[in-house]
């Protein structure tokens, strides 16, 4: 290759000869002129040319007048103060497409954006909420307005309002879309009508086809006959032009289910009715949770999506809603003469309720109508389900599905999914989870009696199982939702924060509030006995105490505090000083058990042998006894977190000579049914208790046996508890229920039941995961763990309750007449010293002292001038500071029980003994009131707590339906 050489833009004579001489001005270029112009006088045309060179004249020229500027109208901005004026700057939202910034002719598009302009800056972010770019924009945009931003080529495709920005809906995933076309699906190539059209054909046909292969031919349909004598079917015409419901849906109390909007081309809509079989033991609110997901799972609903949330509480008939639905969506559909909506439907739920949901379809539907194939152990063939036509429902547990998940993909397929105590699935990894979303099944539906409503996360994988994609990816959701509702409710949160918060949580509400279905527990009040929920705060016994001050009082316990793993640990060994001492002599695994013995080196092997050290046991050794001899027809349910809590407790009835059974995790999976069925039928001469296990039995399970139920110990995720309490107060109960929670006053049993009350602490997973614990700081801990004998009720203090401790509800306020809102109603108790703030609902909230300051009533001001709204939000804003700064509104609902100090019986006596000493009883006189009357209704409870010795400190009351 030869060298480069600098090129040359002169010639070589220029280079090598003399400079060449300047010119003042270029050679003009030589006018070409044709013939006939040379007759032309030449002077004429010189002339003519002067005459061109000549510039225009500028007398006539006038500038243009300034203009006056535009007058800056000040928009009105109740958030600033009177005669503030806000800086004008454009504000916008907008819909965007962008790309990198590229020099290609052809230029595509990257994707889609959202365009947000305030304060003179514009931030560009995706769909996903991943910010992209900034820059400065003081100009208003358009549509099909271009911009750069951040490397970032961008233009404006539609506005957005923003409401809708606030709301985040520009990020959400859930519009419905229209079916795609084949030229949407592949843009690059051109799709003719008729291709389109013969792509829609060759489609159905494929339909068509594949409904005849499941049907079977008319002639043997024809030929079929129902051969149950109550068939609760209409007989159908042949070619009967209108179409006939498969049940009558004029009969009085017909259950019809929604049309859809439209049919598809040469088919007609038919009436869906809910079997009259099902529909005369459906209650009213069963009756609209039926129809509720029917509209959920066939997509007539406003959202993106097949599934739904059934979240009622325990006792209301989740499983006979489900069954109404399933049998539905089995033998109808809204197409008529298409095939049945669903062919194979599977019910996945815990090993404890497979029998409990065999027994209720047998209940309700029979043993001829559908075939329900059960996967309990191996000796099964999971092809006659699959590949045979006998069953349409199977019911497995959780863990056998992992096994199976590949098999269950053969043949038909699955078409519904039901998960039961859907709560399970709150982890995006969970294996089960992952193992029903393999199935590839849209129609899913999540029945808890426990949704989770504290954790966000939790609460969004739970949504994103049962309807994919509805809320976006999770880092879309965790930025675009969670981040700005959890920023909204911190302390000092700004007005623009809580305004972003609140728009977000409205709008996930409205979202999510489509699919998902709640109602408590209240509506069961026509229909189930009353129930009274106690929770007994059981002083603790001096060998109790001396045991507690030793653990925390030892140089092992103060180093543990710095490691969380030790921290789980130390938790567990008072966990069980609470409940009874002698638990500690068990043994344990290797780690916990050099801790324990490090910590019980200055105890006396005494205090933990002593069968009288746990006051938790002895007051339930009173009530027992109570029951039995004042309601010898009534049996016990006592529950317990902890197996080896639960041998101790079956020592005391063993030496107390009652019968009981039990169930906990040891008991095989077929005789569990059996056990609940021989209880609820048995005298209590012949089982009086049913020793439960929380974890292992506590939900699902009917025990209205039994209308009296005691929960020994308490667990982290108030779910268990909630859970298991609703064992006996369930369809059927023909009693009056109560309920009664023992803890362990001043010790970890009550710090425990506080973080359930207060939400803050759902903490299951430190019983699951040694790094959960590293949540506590060593503040929180070294309170966590500390013990308090006085004889006030630590949690009563923290309400500043002035009840008194009467176990009298607090009267009701007044509803103030000038107030123009009632949302806050400030109440004088008792003097100054004792004002009250409550709710609409005269719910005490908190009670401020002397010195605080009483959020204030708008004042009259002129009409003109006067902005309530504004004030009313800043006194609301104020008042909800107040409640936060003072800790009390995280325990509200506990305002909601009657509060009683067993002390004031301890007055009584007194006062007894001193008038009996005196001798200054005259006949006249009536006796002492008895203060327990009213307080407490239950004479069992009653009975124990005028026993000698005050072993309870404290009792709250609830009576609810």
């Amino acid at each position: 290759m030869k060298p480069f050489r600098r090129p040359t833009f002169l010639g070589k004579s220029t280079l090598n000869g003399p400079p060449p001489p300047e010119v003042s001005e270029p050679p003009q270029k030589k006018r070409r002129i044709s013939e006939k112009f040379e007759a032309y006088d030449t002077e004429a045309i010189a002339a003519a040319a002067n005459i061109l060179k000549q510039p225009k004249s500028l007398d006539k020229f006038q500038a243009p007048a300034v203009r006056k500027p535009l007058d800056n109208v000040q928009i009105p901005n109740s958030n600033l103060p009177p005669g503030s004026h806000e800086p004008t700057r454009s504000e916008g939202y907008y819909a965007v497409l962008w790309r990198k910034f590229t020099m290609k002719k052809n230029k595509t598009w990257d994707g889609d954006g959202v365009l947000s302009v305030s304060g003179g800056y514009a931030h560009l972010q995706d769909i996903s909420g991943k910010e992209l770019g900034k820059a400065a924009c003081k100009a208003p945009l358009l549509v099909g307005s271009e911009m750069s931003i951040g490397g970032k080529d961008i233009e404006v495709e539609s506005m957005i309002s923003k409401e809708d920005f606030l709301a985040g809906r520009p990020f959400l995933g859930g519009v419905k879309q229209p079916p795609l076309t084949l030229k949407q699906i592949d843009p690059t190539e051109k799709i003719t009508l008729k291709a389109q059209a013969k792509h829609n054909k060759i489609a159905e046909s494929q339909r068509d086809q594949l409904h005849s292969a499941v049907d079977g031919t008319k002639a043997s349909k024809g030929a079929f006959k129902a051969p149950l004598l109550n068939n609760t079917g209409q007989p159908q015409t042949k070619d009967s032009k209108v179409p006939t419901p498969r049940h009558d849906p004029s009969v009085e109390g017909a259950l019809v289910m929604k049309r859809p909007r439209s049919a598809p081309p040469g088919k007609q809509i038919v009436d869906v009715v809910v079997d009259p079989l099902l529909t005369k033991t459906l209650r009213e609110h069963q009756r609209a949770g039926v129809a509720f997901m029917y509209e959920c799972v066939m997509g007539m609903k406003d959202y993106d999506g097949e599934g739904a949330i059934l979240a009622d509480e325990m006792g209301l008939g989740k499983t006979l809603q489900t069954i109404a639905l399933l049998w539905t969506l089995l033998k109808q559909n809204p197409v008529y003469e298409e095939a049945p909506v669903i062919k194979k439907a599977l019910i996945v739920c815990p090993v404890t309720l497979i029998n409990n949901w065999r027994k209720e379809f047998k209940k309700w539907l029979g043993s001829d109508r559908i075939g329900v194939f059960v996967a309990e152990d191996n000796k099964v063939r999971l092809t006659d389900f699959t590949m045979g036509k006998s069953y349409s429902v199977m019911i497995i547990g959780y863990e056998k599905l992992r096994m199976v998940q590949a098999d269950l993909q053969k043949g038909t397929g699955i078409d519904i999914v039901i998960a039961d105590e859907g709560h399970r699935l709150k982890t995006a990894q969970n294996k089960s989870a992952l193992a029903i979303k393999s199935l590839n099944t849209e129609r899913r539906i999540i029945l808890s009696g426990t949704p989770i409503q504290n954790d966000l996360a939790e609460f969004y994988t739970m949504v994103d199982f049962v309807n994919p994609g509805l809320l976006n990816k999770y880092t879309t959701f965790k930025k675009e939702f969670e981040t700005p509702i959890l920023q909204s409710q911190q302390p000092g949160a700004s007005d623009k924060d809580l305004e972003k918060g609140e728009a977000r949580s409205e709008e996930l509400a409205n979202i999510t509030g489509k699919f998902i279905l709640r109602r408590t527990a209240e509506i069961l009040s026509k229909y189930l006995p009353p129930k009274t929920e106690y929770v007994v705060f059981c002083k603790p016994t001096e060998a109790q105490k001396s045991i507690y001050r030793a653990i925390i009082g030892s140089p092992t316990f103060n180093a543990a505090l710095g490691s969380s793993s030790v921290s789980l640990e130390l938790i567990n060994i008072l966990k069980k000083v609470c409940n009874s001492p002698n638990l500690l002599l068990k043994k344990t695994d290797k780690d916990e058990n050099s801790t324990k013995q490090d910590l019980l080196e200055s105890i006396s092997p005494s205090l933990l042998k002593s069968p009288s050290a746990s006051g938790k046991l002895q007051v339930l050794d009173s009530l027992l006894h109570r029951i039995r001899t004042t309601r010898p027809d009534e049996k016990v349910v006592l529950v317990s977190n902890y197996t080896s809590t639960m041998d101790v407790l079956a020592q005391l009835l063993s030496s107390l000579d009652y019968k009981f059974v039990r169930l906990d995790g040891t008991t095989p999976q077929k005789k569990r049914q059996d056990i609940v069925d021989r209880f609820n039928r048995s005298p209590p001469s012949n089982s009086f208790v049913f020793l439960l296990s929380a974890k292992a039995g506590g939900v699902g399970l009917n025990l209205i046996g039994a209308s009296r139920l005691v929960l020994f110990d308490l667990d982290w995720n108030p779910a268990t508890d909630l859970q298991a309490m609703a064992r006996v107060h369930r369809d059927g109960q023909k009693r009056p229920c109560y309920i009664y929670r023992l803890i362990t006053q001043g010790a970890l049993d009550e710090k425990i039941f506080q973080r359930q009350v207060s939400k803050t602490g759902l903490a299951d997973s430190i019983v699951d995961s040694k790094n959960s614990v590293s949540g506590f700081t060593r503040d929180e801990l070294r309170d966590l763990f500390t013990l308090d004998e006085s004889d006030d009720c630590q949690t009563h203090k923290l309400l500043s309750c002035s009840c008194g401790g009467k176990g009298m509800p607090l009267a009701e306020p007044e509803a103030e007449a000038d107030s123009p809102r009632n949302d806050l109603a400030a109440l004088s108790v008792g003097g100054k010293d004792e004002r009250i703030i409550r709710d609409e609902n005269g719910t005490q909230i908190i009670r401020l002292e002397e010195e605080d300051e009483l959020p204030k009533s708008p004042q009259w001001k002129n009409a003109k001038n006067y902005d309530w709204k504004a004030e009313e939000t800043e006194r609301l804003r104020k008042a909800k500071e107040c409640k936060d700064s003072n800790g009390k509104a995280k325990m509200l609902s506990l305002m909601r029980y009657a509060h009683f100090d067993t002390a004031l019986i301890e007055e009584m006596r007194a006062g007894e003994k001193v008038d009996h000493e005196d001798g200054d009883e005259s006949e006249d006189e009536l006796p002492p009131a008895d203060p327990l009357e009213g307080a407490i209704e239950d004479d069992a409870l009653r009975n124990v707590l005028h026993e000698e010795g005050r072993r309870i400190g404290f009792v709250f009351s609830k009576l609810s339906c």
